[in-house]
């Protein structure tokens, strides 16, 4: 019945053109078709369409098959005769109908997809839909950057596979459909590649910007948050492929775009996330992806901060700015760098993550990497990175750290032969003034500044023992009545308020525990600012206690610097007399 049907309406249309087909003949032959795929007689609708007498009606009209045909697919078994057929009736289709119909039918379909059947129906369309874009000669770019759109964003809500066992199963099918979506785009990457190399003055952008959005969406997802490291038992890991497919094609088209007319790969996708420039970062640099065929490794140091930036969601890409930082030699980065915000964003964005991360280890490994930042530059960079965390970081603990790593270049000023202006003189007598101050005075708690003190006693100390009177190779003596005025003697006076202020309340505690210790009296105390858990008097005194003891060693270096000072300035005087 339904065979006869659509037999009946293609004999009407044989008789007419092309230009009289009406809207009428266009439904009816739809329903016909489709109940000639539901009562499961596909092969006969076959032979209509491969019929030449009937070229005209199937170019215009067949597309209107797409979505009962997708239907009837699913509901066969894989190795159903029938389900074979409707596939061969799909490619029947890309083959003879209008191109532009039918990328219409095509993606409208895949836009209607949900759930299970995503990465099915993307699979499924994917063939025909890249014969159809082959075909088009008008807004072909905008055709293909629509097409890979509307397929990542069919895909985007999936959840990517994780574990081993997952990515084995790939239940949804989305490791499949990724590799898939990577093969269709290949012959439109290999069109912009091949024009290129034909003509420089090929010029034609639209198409390589719609390829490199794919690019950079699929490094959003799914590979951002894909398991990316080789596993055991999987022979070849579907993300891993899937994402040096992705560089490799980014690259090609870049290399080529930058060759012929100067664009940075940032200007082509400018408003690409930083989630897809850390992903390409990671790849390249930590998992060795693409990495031999990529032109501009070093050009990616400019998008470190956005790693770091990215870090409470992607903590792992602290390891891709480490492996960037170790491919380089040490004193390599000019100073000039840091006239971009980028490069001055790094380690105060490593800063903030040692500081404020609750994670002990990832704390530790960004000091292990703003020391190796440090390193690469040369020495006025470094001064001028000092600078900046002197004035930026406020934290004691950074200060105390910055200021030693000053210390290592001042030694190395004063043992290498070569002339070095920015540890000695009068550069280092500006970084001293901001090294050998105290930020209150007297009243600077010196308990909360411990850190930065003692490093800046140190560092005090090495520089009256290493740098004679006569020499001054630094200026620490030409400015040494500025330093007692500004440190040595307001620390003194701090140091003795301190300690008579706690000394006092290690009195008062003990004239009262007796009391507190028989009635088990728990009570909190204040310390650098801070109000310390509940504690009993006994571990309040242990408090106060330490804080001694740390006023006592804050001591013992001043009272040796001061020594120092004295002994050396006499002798000075002596020779002099």
């Amino acid at each position: 019945m339904a065979v006869d049907e659509l037999q009946a309406i293609i004999q009407r249309c044989q008789i007419l053109e092309e230009a009289d087909f009406k809207g009428e003949d266009f439904n009816l032959f739809q329903v016909a078709g489709q109940k000639c795929l539901e009562d499961g007689h596909a092969a006969q609708l076959l032979e209509v369409i491969q019929n030449e007498k009937n070229k005209v009606i199937i170019k215009n009209m067949g597309w209107n098959l797409i979505s009962p045909l997708v239907r009837c697919i699913f509901t066969y078994e894989q190795e159903d005769d029938k389900r074979e057929q409707c596939l061969r009736i799909l490619d029947q289709l890309a083959q003879l109908c209008n191109p532009k119909e039918l990328f219409l039918g095509l993606l409208e379909q895949i836009e209607q997809t949900s759930g299970e059947q995503v990465c099915q129906t993307v699979m499924l369309l994917l063939q025909p839909l890249q014969t159809v874009l082959l075909k088009l000669q008008n807004k072909k770019a905008y055709s293909v950057g629509l097409s890979l759109a509307m397929i990542m964003n069919q895909l985007t809500p999936l959840p990517v596979p994780y574990t081993k066992q997952q990515i084995q199963e790939d239940k949804l099918g989305l490791c499949q459909c990724c590799n898939a979506v990577v093969d269709f785009a290949k012959p439109f990457v290999n069109e912009v590649v091949k024009n290129m190399e034909k003509s420089s003055e090929y010029n034609d952008m639209e198409l390589k910007e719609e390829l490199i959005k794919f690019c950079m969406k699929s490094l959003k997802y799914p590979l951002l948050t894909a398991q990316l490291e080789q596993l055991e038992g999987i022979e070849e890991h579907p993300f891993r492929h899937f994402a040096t497919e992705i560089i490799v094609s980014a690259v090609e088209i870049n290399y080529n775009v930058c060759r012929s007319s100067g664009l940075e790969f940032a200007d082509i996708e400018r408003k690409n996330s930083a989630d897809s420039l850390s992903c390409l970062s990671y790849l390249i640099f930590v998992q060795h992806l693409g990495v031999d065929c990529f032109p501009v490794v070093f050009r990616l140091m400019s998008y470190m901060y956005i790693v770091l930036a990215s870090f409470f969601s992607f903590s792992h890409l602290q390891d891709l700015f480490e492996s960037c930082l170790l491919r380089m030699e040490d004193n390599s980065l000019l100073h000039h760098y840091l006239e971009f915000r980028d490069f001055i964003n790094v380690p105060q964005d490593l800063v903030k993550i040692m500081t404020l991360c609750p994670m002990e280890h990832m704390g530790k490994k960004s000091l292990n990497i703003l020391q190796l930042f440090i390193d690469k530059f040369d020495t006025e960079g470094k001064y001028t990175l000092f600078r900046c965390l002197l004035k930026t970081s406020n934290h004691a603990g950074v200060e105390g750290y910055i200021i030693k790593n000053i210390k290592d270049q001042i030694h190395l000023a004063l043992t290498k032969e070569y002339d070095n202006i920015w540890f000695t003189g009068h550069h280092l007598i500006s970084l001293l003034d901001l090294v050998l101050s105290l930020p209150e005075g007297a009243e600077t708690d010196l308990l909360q500044n411990s850190d930065r003190i003692m490093a800046s006693l140190n560092l005090l100390r090495y520089l009256v023992i290493k740098d004679c009177e006569s020499d001054n190779e630094t200026g620490v003596w030409t400015t040494l009545g500025k330093i007692e005025q500004n440190f040595l003697k307001p620390l003194r006076v701090g140091l003795n308020m301190s300690k008579a202020h706690y000394e006092a309340e290690i009195k008062n505690k003990k004239e009262n525990r007796k009391e507190a210790d028989s009635s088990n009296t728990v009570c909190s105390v204040t310390v650098s600012g801070e109000k310390m858990p509940p504690m009993t008097t006994g571990m309040q005194l242990q408090v106060l206690h330490s804080a001694l003891f740390t006023f006592d060693l804050i001591e013992s270096v001043l009272a040796r610097v001061e020594e120092l000072i004295e002994v050396k300035t006499k002798a000075v005087m002596d020779e002099n007399s």
